[in-house]
């Protein structure tokens, strides 16, 4: 079996999971709905329904993440970087909380202890990484995060700026059209993300298959 034949997905499988993952989009979708027609004095503030849906997606996929990194080894550098990257967002994320509870920058100092020991092995290893990153980029799984990593980390931080939408709405300006434009984009980002670590995981089981085939 030729080493990249596990790449690959076969045209029903792709038909099906595509369109589970559209039923995913829509229904987040609704929730955003639910949130902004039935949830007016939090929507889209750090304790409404979008955010909770953010942290739980990227919690998923941290935890999708981890499963493939310990299923098939092809990617140790690769995985590690995208567990820190997902790992630091969800903790991101629950910035409110921790400065409510836990004390003021604690997230900051979290993310940090988690990120900078990844970064030290990635760099470390860079051809390593460098070579699992360009067989990764090649894959569904890699295209998926790449829209999912822009989306979130660019798109929805300039869509979503204040004075753009100052500028848009003008003197009718209410912040909560920025606040919606940009946590619905980066929800949609964090989405694209954990489908990506979703076909990971499906990826990694398939070399993990092809592996054992190839033993046997």
């Amino acid at each position: 079996m030729p080493e990249h034949s596990a790449d690959r997905i076969g045209f029903r499988h792709l038909c099906l999971r595509g369109f589970a993952y559209m039923l995913l989009v829509a229904a987040l979708m609704q929730a955003v709905l639910f949130e902004a027609t039935y949830m007016p004095n939090v929507r889209f503030s750090e304790i409404g329904l979008t955010e909770s849906l953010q942290s739980l997606l990227l919690l998923a996929g941290t935890i999708l993440a981890i499963v493939a990194r310990r299923l098939d080894d092809r990617l140790p550098h690769l995985t590690l970087l995208v567990i820190g990257l997902l790992g630091a967002s969800l903790i991101r994320e629950q910035d409110a909380w921790l400065d409510e509870f836990v004390f003021d920058g604690a997230w900051q100092i979290l993310v940090s202890l988690l990120v900078l020991p990844i970064l030290f092995v990635v760099i470390r290893n860079g051809r390593a990484f460098a070579a699992e990153l360009e067989r990764y980029a090649a894959t569904f799984s890699g295209g998926l995060f790449a829209a999912g990593f822009i989306g979130t980390y660019v798109f929805s931080r300039l869509y979503g700026r204040g004075e753009m939408w100052e500028a848009v709405l003008g003197e009718q300006y209410i912040r909560v059209f920025k606040d919606a434009a940009e946590e619905v984009t980066e929800l949609f980002g964090y989405t694209l993300l954990c489908i990506a670590m979703i076909e990971l995981l499906l990826l990694a089981r398939r070399w993990r298959q092809q592996r054992l085939q190839g033993r046997g």
